[in-house]
């Protein structure tokens, strides 16, 4: 590096925490001092490896992941209406591999903070200088009675992660009679996309509509209002009937009686204040905390999600552990798949600064969420995130919603669901 300094390129690749960065890798210090482990190889693992690489390839990076094969939760939703085959959302590690990460598949079974070591099944130690978990989510299944994690394996899967139990959903689907009942109980906040329920009762509704038009959903919900709620409704009113006789999609909310309580396995049949739903398909999502390693860690507070320092997102309770992605407190920042992908870049920019014994710049993130409710008509949300006062803020007038309908303007938004999906692959996953 002849004109550029290792300060001017982090702060490049730190203010740009959703775009490129600065060509170039600073290579001053001995990889084996700066040792980098990467607990779990999603959205969030993934591309702060990648960007710790670019930022700096003498950095020794190791993700260590339990599955060989990825499927992403975002677009998922269409594989159930049949827009998308399960294939189009897999992704597997192997261009990483190529880029000089360490790719360890391995279930991590605990973290030591003080040795600073990571312990797989395996029997692996691996040690490092900086620790970056990102585990995602795991599931309270204890909320409803009945409900478990067997169950949503083997008859009532919830597809909340993206792989076997989306095609065991898309099969009920495919096998019910027309003229049959869906009953989806999404969870409590917070959660893994907040619009993703309401985009699967859309793609859900886009299927019936078509092939088994005597058909109906109902959705049992313990909110009172949800992400893009007047988006949805207007949708769901034009699509699907909302709101008349013949309407496919019936929502019943929080105050209306929707918390699910009970679940009768053997007879699909739900239980809540509004009274029992029997299903042809049924599918629970259940409530949402930090993934598993985060609680074996010691990462998590009383409310089972990782308190983090928003500018390098180290965890409050650890030194020298980073928490990115859905576990992590990061919020006004969503738990979204392009929330966890900027928040690892700014991660890695951190890392990265603190491994070279370089000053980190204010960072900043950005968020989109696509939804698609109907072929053709698609809506979104954005949002710019800026740092002040130790906090992640929302920048004033830097996003929003789409607007009122406009045909035009709604097949665009496809469009670019579907590109901004082909962008954020390439980017994590090379």
């Amino acid at each position: 590096m002849t004109n550029i300094s290792r300060r001017t390129l982090l702060k490049s690749s730190a203010a740009t925490a959703a775009g490129v960065v600065a060509a170039g890798a600073l290579t001053t210090a001995s990889a084996s001092s700066k040792r980098v482990v990467i607990v779990g190889g999603g959205i969030g693992g993934a591309t702060a490896a990648q960007y710790l690489k670019k930022m700096d390839s003498s950095i020794d990076v190791t993700i260590v992941e339990a599955n060989k094969d990825y499927y992403t939760c975002f677009m998922s939703n269409e594989v159930l209406s049949g827009e998308r085959t399960l294939e189009s959302i897999h992704f597997t590690y192997e261009k990483l591999v190529a880029k000089g990460i360490k790719v360890v598949f391995d279930q991590v079974t605990g973290i030591d903070a003080k040795a600073q070591t990571v312990s797989t099944a395996g029997g692996k130690s691996l040690g490092y200088d900086r620790c970056i978990v990102s585990p995602g989510v795991d599931f309270k299944y204890d909320k409803v009675e009945g409900y478990s994690a067997e169950v949503s394996n083997t008859s009532i899967p919830h597809a909340w992660k993206a792989g076997p139990q989306t095609a065991m959903l898309r099969k009920q689907l495919e096998e019910m009679k027309d003229g049959g009942t869906v009953v989806i109980c999404p969870p409590g906040n917070p959660f893994r996309c907040p619009p993703g329920p309401y985009e699967r009762v859309s793609q859900i509704a886009s299927y019936l509509k078509e092939h088994k038009p005597n058909s109906k959903i109902v959705v049992l919900d313990p909110k009172e209002k949800f992400s893009k709620f007047g988006l949805f409704m207007d949708g769901w009113k034009r699509h699907y009937g909302y709101g008349t006789d013949k309407s496919l999609i019936k929502w019943i909310k929080k105050s209306e009686g929707g918390t699910v309580t009970k679940v009768d396995v053997a007879s699909k049949t739900v239980t809540c204040e509004a009274g029992t739903f029997k299903a042809d398909v049924l599918n629970i999502i259940p409530f949402q905390k930090a993934g598993k390693i985060a609680f074996t860690a010691g990462l998590t507070n009383d409310k089972g999600w990782c308190p983090i320092d928003h500018k390098t997102f180290e965890s409050k309770i650890h030194k020298n552990i980073h928490v990115v992605g859905d576990s992590a407190i990061a919020s006004p920042l969503p738990k979204s798949a392009y929330a966890a992908n900027s928040e690892a870049k700014v991660c890695a920019a951190a890392v990265a600064s603190l491994l070279n014994g370089v000053e980190m710049v204010e960072p900043s993130w950005v968020n989109t969420c696509y939804s698609v409710i109907a072929p053709g008509d698609g809506i979104s949300v954005a949002m710019v995130y800026a740092y002040k006062d130790g906090k992640i803020i929302k920048v004033k007038g830097s996003g929003g919603l789409t607007g009122a309908y406009d045909a035009e303007l709604r097949k665009r938004e496809v469009l670019y669901a579907h590109s901004w999906f082909a962008n954020i692959t390439a980017d994590v996953f090379g």
